[in-house]
């Protein structure tokens, strides 16, 4: 009964279509236009997953600097965070050392209606435990002995469990640390750990095909995403999770929003409250309100949207396409700049 309640309440705005039409990218693709698209999809699996309460796990391993990251970024940005979170543990407490390996990794596992995306997971253990020295040979050939096992009974138990290994070549791999020690902005994802992993970059690949050979199985395989090039990797790594997980098309239903309450209340005075320092003041706003997006791609002014937001409300207002005017935004990204227009603010409706 609680699921067939949950069914109608989410059938009221939403409306069930047939599976997405298979999208073949054309060969001189645009990045921010297929990243577009497949993240529109991302919304529709998402409903899908909620409405039909599956439980998605996904783990993403690989090298140092190899683009995990950034793809988890690319999927969560249109997603609703209470739906799809990420898992990133750090170092294991002195308690957790004490508790059966697989433990502190359970705790996180996906309920009915989410999605859980693993930034590292217990596959640590075969790569920079082992690597590294952090566990015994025995607690390694014990866990290479019982991982298959276990996400076979994570798989028995419903939860849809994908894998993906992130490649970079060596060079490539320099290429990235060298850019992380030069910007500021990416300085904190440089850690001694990922310097000391250079030194033992044979290692690291012996342990990795160690690793594949003992969890590489029928039920729950591996997937090699080659990230030498970041664009590609993104796009290739989210149209492949699409393909895994059985998703349907739900449309957005049209819903008619009611008027805003009105009655004699007197609002406290302004002068009563404290307002955070207008230190970043913007342009006195234009009068009109746009109506479409179009006016949004020809207009210079105030508030920048990014166009994927700006496809996704498209979405949510029973668009069936990507509107012309947003993938022509698309093309001249390095952030793509949308500009929405609105009346100035209503001070007596300030909340």
């Amino acid at each position: 009964m609680e699921k067939a309640a949950e069914t109608a309440k989410a059938e009221q705005y939403w409306i069930l279509a047939d599976k997405s039409e298979p999208h073949v990218p054309p060969k001189d693709f645009k990045y921010v236009e297929e990243l577009a698209h497949l993240q529109i999809e991302l919304i529709k699996m998402q409903e899908w997953v909620k409405r039909n309460r599956l439980k998605v796990c996904v783990i993403f391993e690989g090298r140092d600097a190899a683009g995990k990251g950034g793809v988890i970024k690319r999927i969560t940005d249109p997603l609703n965070p209470r739906i799809c979170r990420v898992v990133a543990l750090s170092t294991p407490t002195e308690k957790e050392r004490g508790q059966w390996y697989f433990q502190r990794y359970i705790a996180e596992l996906p309920s009915a209606g989410e999605i859980v995306l693993f930034d590292r997971s217990w596959y640590n253990r075969a790569g920079v435990e082992r690597v590294m020295g952090f566990c015994t040979h025995e607690e390694y050939r014990e866990f290479l002995r019982a991982c298959p096992l276990f996400e076979e009974m994570l798989i028995k138990s419903g939860i849809i469990l994908m894998k993906y290994w992130f490649s970079v070549n060596d060079e490539e791999q320099e290429v990235r640390f060298q850019e992380r020690m030069r910007n500021p902005i990416k300085r904190w994802k440089l850690s001694g750990m990922d310097i000391e992993s250079r030194r033992h970059w044979v290692e690291y690949s012996r342990a990795k095909d160690a690793m594949f050979a003992e969890t590489d199985t029928k039920i729950s395989p591996w997937y090699v995403v080659n990230s030498d090039d970041k664009n590609k990797s993104r796009l290739n790594c989210i149209a492949h999770l699409l393909s895994k997980v059985p998703y349907k098309d739900l449309k957005p239903v049209e819903i008619e929003l009611p008027p805003r309450q009105s009655d004699d209340y007197k609002r406290p005075k302004m002068s009563s409250q404290r307002f955070v320092p207008e230190l970043y003041r913007a342009a006195p706003l234009p009068k009109e309100r746009a109506c479409d997006v179009e006016p949004l791609v020809r207009r210079e002014e105030l508030y920048v949207v990014d166009a994927v937001a700006v496809a996704a409300g498209c979405l949510r207002a029973g668009a069936t396409d990507l509107p012309r005017a947003v993938r022509a935004g698309h093309r001249s990204r390095r952030h793509t700049r949308l500009h929405l227009y609105r009346t100035g603010p209503d001070l007596s409706a300030r909340d």
